[in-house]
């Protein structure tokens, strides 16, 4: 539902040929409580300028780069009350210390940023300022994965003792695969970073174990690779981890199975009952309580059985799908809130602290695989 005084919002980035830009300018709109006002929506000058006609935003509000958008919305009376950074990794933690620095609020998409020293100084920001920075793990945002949370950390079926995670993709499967926008920034270590597919993918599926587990991953052991000849950063990857209750667990990253589309899927034992959910199956969360029938749980806003973090981010009756454009416009939703000062329960958006851990879980990964798949505590890494 649409609100009489809507958050206004700039967007860094997401210009002509972006992927995601126009992904979180959707579920900004669904939301229903953010409205975009301006954007800095390219680099080069005359694509930010043809980027900002097509989506309709006024001309003196279409910037040509970060530092002018900040100092226009900060000098406007009606200007941006955050800022949204949907760029290539390496030019997240610029643009997010300078909106920090100025005061905007920051949702910015993942990972963090292009390295765990960049991560610590967005960190500093951050703390300097006072400022809120979100980041956008979608998965989190969908029903079914909030009520899994919600059963596995209830005490019910007892701790978790085993997690089976993977986040498999084809798209990058052949060298050929390697050219136009998207596959080119994420396969160069200049603009995505130390990681190739752990950090674009393989961070959603360490973020959403410990949401769902409520545990955090104290150490892994991984080995990553370039399954594809010439490439850079890794584009294949499995880890083993330990959480800190004493559970054990897998996490497999890849963008070269071929024919598998966005296979994130995820599998948690616990002592009496096993968890089992899948994204491009979303609206079903398998539960198979040990001596019982398995059982489906599935959302809708006539489900009184789900649990209040399920309910808050349920959009639709009952055999209507609650797909990933309904799970963005969830942590659009729940940031602008956040923005305008209400705390929330059950935020749909990560926060610095989650995202940090991401950043140290890629920076782990890596050095385990550097040392032979050696064994790495990941709150012991450094830059």
């Amino acid at each position: 539902m649409l609100v009489k005084d809507p958050i206004r919002y700039a967007m860094i980035g997401g210009g002509e040929g972006a992927f995601i830009g126009p992904v979180h300018r959707t579920a900004a709109a669904i939301a229903g409580n953010c409205q975009l006002v301006a954007g800095a929506l390219s680099s080069d000058p005359e694509r930010a300028r043809r980027s900002g006609e097509a989506i309709g935003l006024a001309p003196d509000r279409s910037y040509t780069s970060i530092a002018d958008l900040i100092a226009g919305e900060k000098a406007r009376p009606d200007g941006a009350e955050f800022i949204a950074i949907v760029t290539p990794n390496h030019v997240h933690a610029p643009a997010a210390i300078a909106a920090l620095e100025a005061g905007f609020p920051v949702l910015c998409d993942k990972p963090l940023t292009d390295t765990l020293q960049a991560a610590f100084d967005i960190e500093a920001a951050a703390q300097r300022t006072g400022g809120m920075l979100g980041v956008t793990h979608t998965y989190n945002a969908y029903p079914m994965a909030r009520q899994a949370r919600e059963l596995i950390t209830g005490g019910k079926y007892g701790a978790v003792r085993r997690v089976a995670v993977k986040y498999t993709q084809g798209w990058l499967a052949k060298a050929e695969d390697g050219v136009g926008k998207q596959a080119e920034w994420r396969t160069d270590p200049k603009r995505s970073g130390l990681a190739g597919a752990f950090g674009d993918i393989g961070t959603h599926a360490f973020n959403l174990v410990e949401f769902m587990t409520g545990e955090t991953v104290t150490k892994l052991a991984a080995e990553l690779r370039a399954a594809v000849e010439g490439r850079q950063l890794d584009d294949d990857g499995m880890a083993m981890f330990h959480l800190h209750g004493g559970g054990r667990g897998t996490l497999v990253a890849s963008q070269v199975c071929t024919g598998d589309a966005n296979g994130l899927a995820i599998s948690i034992w616990c002592e009496d009952a096993g968890f089992h959910w899948d994204q491009e199956h979303p609206n079903h969360l398998r539960v198979n309580p040990r001596g019982q029938p398995e059982q489906t749980w599935t959302p809708g806003v006539d489900r009184k059985y789900l649990g209040e973090p399920a309910m808050i981010v349920t959009r639709t009756p009952s055999g209507h799908p609650e797909g990933y454009l309904e799970a963005f416009a969830n942590i659009y939703h729940d940031f602008a809130k956040a923005v305008r000062g209400e705390t929330l329960a059950h935020p749909a958006f990560t926060d610095l602290a989650d995202a940090m851990r991401g950043m140290k879980f890629i920076q782990a990964a890596h050095d385990s695989s550097a040392q032979g798949a050696a064994w790495v505590d990941i709150d012991g890494v450094t830059a």
